[in-house]
């Protein structure tokens, strides 16, 4: 479900499995709510954050460590959404409990931070410059991590809110980028 700026919404449909291989996860769900069975699908942000992240972030946060650097990709403005993971873990409970009619749950408490704030964030924490980079200079720098580093995906969770009546509560990604969190 990449999209070019457009703000993904919970009635947005993704790409097939063979664009996006996450998409299978939502392609299988289908499939078994077709036989009857009640499913929902839980979209999850680029970023779960909090304590215990082993995901997307903390492997930016090792690039910068090893190169000296805090690195996004021409000005930055690709956004990532976020989630802190309490926050997250309180959507699932509320479809559990309210077992709603929307289908398809935004778990996404930040539509999309520009991905220069992110770095410019860890730059800070790490006390490391934060830099831009182009053309064959990014991979250089991330590698295999190329193409998620360049995501634009802001997503939307308003009707995700207003059928859980779910609000998050916990501190948003940037608030946690901080010296005793992160670093």
């Amino acid at each position: 479900m990449l999209n070019k700026g457009k703000l993904i919404t919970e009635n947005d449909k993704p790409a097939g499995s063979d664009v996006s291989p996450r998409a299978a996860s939502e392609e299988a769900a289908n499939a078994v709510a077709a036989l009857g069975v009640n499913t929902y699908i839980v979209r999850l942000p680029n970023s779960v954050h909090g304590k215990g992240d082993h995901g997307f972030v903390p492997i930016v946060i090792g690039m910068a460590k090893e190169k000296g650097q805090s690195v996004y990709i021409g000005e930055g403005q690709n956004r990532w959404p976020a989630v802190h993971r309490l926050d997250a873990a309180v959507a699932y409970r509320l479809i559990v409990e309210k077992q709603p009619a929307q289908k398809v749950i935004h778990a996404v408490a930040e539509e999309g931070i520009p991905f220069r704030e992110i770095a410019t964030a860890i730059g800070n924490g790490l006390q490391v410059p934060a830099v831009s980079k182009e053309g064959p200079d990014v991979e250089a720098h991330f590698g295999w991590f190329t193409h998620f580093a360049g995501i634009n995906c802001a997503a939307s969770s308003a009707l995700t809110r207003t059928s859980l009546g779910w609000e998050p509560r916990h501190p948003g990604l940037l608030e946690e980028l901080v010296p005793g969190v992160y670093f």
